[in-house]
């Protein structure tokens, strides 16, 4: 098996490394939008409304003749789309190293979801039906994409740079969705004074992410570049190609408890992360102007987190630095939990926290998970990361729930989330991360 994948080759030049790591921190400037102003601010409320809009005297839409709640109908559409994007990552990943075409179906991926995003715009009426359809195919091939620009890494940074090439597209995408969030809310707030109502508002700033997401794909796909094929496995269909993955997974058993590690403590900062506005509203007595404020301050604060933990990683190592985040995380929840009804600037405090210690954990996960994979299959482990990253979050929301439901507190289910950030940091703390990197073939970097 070849490792022209694994790290850059000695020919490309430092010149060229920097002008591809340019170009890829712009993968992340172009779809992080995607995630901040559809999935987490306008879509879940807009699209709801649209579904109870449709709704039966009941309170029933009907998709496919399946009885659905209309308050249901995006959630059931979130999940549909994670099992859409389970069956294509691991096909589409083990295509990519078999080929070593990344490229084209990056941008196939990224197309698919810019063109379903900016379709949005027509979701009026009782279309629900067409929202769940477009919200489907964009949040599955937005996952393809990212597994497909994360299996990048490797190739253009060698493993010194990794840490912080990685934390920079952290910190581009979250400025990103910073930027457009305040032009959207511009948009949407003072929508009489631009003439348009409040529905064709949130259409205007649904559209504009798959406009911002496709115009600015441009780029990195204009300075990425393949480097031929490395392996000649065949590619499977869906299951039974993730099954042939995990199985190829065993032979690098250290790889596997990274990612058992990091299963575990991104299901806790993916439960904050979707959790927190009810925190806010239901138990602090929170409007939806402080929220939105609250998401905005992540975003902002996030880019600067993101980066600095990027410059402690240079110092300390992406392993003890992320450790460090994790024991963040714990202190920040604990906090939250005491934190007194009706005051919009706690609350605000308790988001600068999550925003400090978001961007840098999740970049400097992805950075060392790149060091643990095998030359050769980059796109086929990093499917199985995105899906630990994407598709595995419901132990997290399922404890949350559970706990509000047995102890009627959103104070006792918020602290709950501890434990995924304990058990992360002691799984993760016993990985020796210096052997998983020799395990897997890789250069071993001076700090990691």
């Amino acid at each position: 098996m070849g490792t022209d994948t694994a790290r850059p080759e000695a020919a490309d030049g430092a010149a060229g490394l920097r002008r591809e790591q340019r170009g890829w921190y712009f993968y992340d400037w172009a779809c992080s939008v995607y995630s901040t102003s559809v999935l987490t601010v306008f879509l879940g409320p807009y699209l709801t409304s649209v579904a109870e809009s449709a709704a039966d005297a009941d309170g029933y839409v009907h998709p496919l003749g399946i009885p659905v709640r209309a308050g249901s109908f995006f959630a059931y559409s979130v999940s549909l789309s994670v099992i859409v994007a389970v069956l294509a990552m691991p096909l589409v990943g083990a295509a990519a190293d078999r080929t070593g075409r990344k490229k084209p179906l990056l941008a196939a991926a990224a197309y698919l979801g810019a063109a379903a995003t900016t379709a949005m715009f027509f979701l009026d009426g009782d279309r629900y039906l067409l929202g769940g359809v477009l919200l489907i195919v964009a949040n599955a091939a937005q996952s393809v994409a990212m597994m497909l620009y994360n299996s990048y890494l490797p190739q253009i940074a060698p493993p010194e740079q990794r840490d912080a090439v990685s934390s920079r597209g952290w910190a581009f995408g979250y400025a990103a969705g910073s930027l457009v969030l305040v032009a959207n809310l511009v948009l949407y707030t003072g929508h009489d004074s631009f003439g348009v109502s409040e529905s064709t508002a949130v259409r205007i700033c649904l559209a504009s992410a798959g406009l911002w997401w496709g115009a600015f794909a441009l780029i990195p796909l204009a300075r990425l570049r393949d480097r031929g094929s490395a392996t000649r496995q065949a590619a499977l269909p869906g299951f039974r190609q993730l099954a042939a993955t995990v199985r190829d997974m065993r032979r690098h058993p250290l790889t596997l408890a990274f990612l058992l590690a990091y299963l575990v403590y991104n299901d806790g900062v993916q439960t904050v992360i979707s959790q927190a506005s009810v925190y806010g509203s239901e138990e602090l007595g929170l409007g939806q102007s402080t929220l939105i404020g609250a998401v905005l301050l992540v975003q902002v604060l996030a880019v600067a987190g993101a980066l600095t933990m990027g410059r402690l990683a240079r110092t300390y190592g992406a392993k003890r630095t992320i450790l460090g985040s994790l024991v963040a995380w714990t202190v920040t929840l604990a906090a939250g939990y005491f934190l007194p009804a009706a005051a919009p600037v706690w609350f605000f405090v308790l988001a600068a926290g999550i925003g400090l210690v978001l961007g840098g954990s999740q970049a400097l996960s992805r950075s060392l998970f790149s060091h643990l994979v095998p030359p050769g299959r980059e796109a086929e482990y990093f499917s199985a990361y995105e899906m630990s990253d994407r598709g595995m979050s419901w132990l997290g929301p399922l404890l949350f729930g559970l706990t509000y439901q047995l102890t009627g507190s959103y104070r006792d289910a918020i602290i709950s989330l501890v434990g995924f950030f304990v058990i992360g940091f002691v799984l993760l703390a016993r990985v020796p991360v210096r052997r998983a990197i020799e395990e897997a073939g890789n250069p071993v970097p001076d700090r990691i």
